[in-house]
């Protein structure tokens, strides 16, 4: 749910990556170390120096397919990553959610410029935040000024918090509510989770069927993504993963790996795993989503101050390529797992990794580094 971090020590911090190194041609073994002629297995060495308790990075072409792991699946044991694992994707979600909206405004049962009050009348209201004066595009764009909805979660806040409220569920209209408390911040670029809470909320509205459910017909189901789920209130993750850990500002991990994500509908919740998300990423800016116009207008981006030198689009952020152009993609983040993937513009390369801790200053710029120079070994 955390989602794209502000720019720090003049690097962009914008990603969200103990013993086993792994290439997806072997079973994991944590007595293998990267060879000179290995940079994807040296990139995830170096990510799990930094600190994280467990890597995995897959980077694919279309004809290729490279997969490395470092790292353990829990603290203070030696068992390997799990190939293929599953992870909470966080922020990367909110890719989803604007692919869905833009797909229903390519078959034109809603507009961009619709106003969120045209579709949840009363409510984004008080504060200073009207749904009258705020169009879907600035839900999608981060521009609307409503409030993030983070700071009234105690789960995501702290450890008190998390081991208390870990199991609560609330509801897509409690969420906005609780956002509704603080003041509108002003226009301009603001990162804020509750805009995809409210798109969430839209699709709803416009289909008469839950974000979930369109997420999973409109993509998951198309694109034969069979490890990617919307788990709603559903705690834990099912099928092979590593545990997830936080620290909540301190100098100690806790295991955050059992979460009820009702707060993060349609903002971070989904599940997935790097491969899936690959494929994901290779399908939408390879045209298979969605329809010429509407591509254009994910990508078409603006400046994001918060983010230094990234720009951002509809649910979907340009990122420089330390080669020279950019790619696509999201950072990603919800209590112990931290992602970042994106696509060159054509789609016919990706790259994502993830960790399974808090991911700090250094780990986060091994990530984005990693992301960066994979992608660029296709302009070479």
């Amino acid at each position: 749910m955390h989602g794209l971090r502000r720019r720090r020590r003049g690097m962009l911090v914008l990603t969200g990556l103990a013993t086993a190194v792994l290439a997806a041609s072997t079973a994991p073994n944590a007595a293998a170390k990267p060879g000179p002629a290995d940079p994807l297995r040296r990139q995830v060495e170096a990510i799990h120096d930094t600190g994280a308790v467990g890597v995995h990075a897959e980077v694919t072409s279309p004809d290729a397919r490279d997969s490395a792991y470092a790292g353990t699946a829990a603290m203070n044991t030696l068992r390997p990553m799990p190939r293929d694992g599953r992870f909470r994707i966080g922020s990367a979600t909110k890719t989803f959610t604007a692919t869905v909206v833009l797909q229903l405004v390519g078959e034109g049962r809603m507009s961009l410029e619709d106003t969120v009050e045209q579709w949840l009348p009363g409510v984004v209201r008080g504060n200073g935040n009207d749904g009258g004066r705020i169009t879907v595009r600035q839900l999608l764009q981060h521009t609307s000024g409503i409030p993030d909805v983070k700071p009234e979660i105690p789960a995501l806040n702290s450890a008190d918090g998390y081991r208390a409220e870990r199991f609560r569920t609330y509801t897509p209209e409690e969420l906005v509510g609780l956002a509704m408390r603080q003041p509108h911040p002003g226009t301009g670029w603001s990162y804020s989770n509750t805009n995809y809470i409210l798109a969430a909320m839209i699709i709803h509205k416009v289909t008469g069927r839950s974000w979930a459910r369109e997420v999973k017909d409109r993509i998951i189901r198309p694109l034969d993504l069979r490890d990617t789920s919307t788990p709603g209130v559903f705690p834990s993750i099912l099928g092979p993963h590593a545990q997830g850990y936080a620290a909540f500002g301190s100098d100690t991990g806790i295991d955050v790996t059992e979460l009820d994500s009702s707060m993060a509908i349609g903002s971070g919740s989904i599940i997935s795993t790097a491969h899936d998300l690959n494929r994901f990423y290779a399908a939408l800016l390879g045209g298979r989503l969605l329809a010429p116009a509407q591509l254009d207008e994910m990508t078409t981006t603006m400046p994001a101050p918060e983010l230094g030198d990234v720009r951002y689009g509809l649910g979907l952020a340009e990122i420089p390529l330390p080669c020279g152009g950019s790619y696509y993609g999201h950072r990603g983040e919800l209590l112990g797992y931290v992602t970042w993937g994106g696509a060159t513009r054509d789609g016919t390369r990706t790259a994502v990794v993830y960790v399974t801790s808090d991911g700090g200053h250094d780990t986060e710029e091994a990530m984005t580094t990693l992301v960066g120079q994979e992608l660029c070994q296709t302009r070479s």
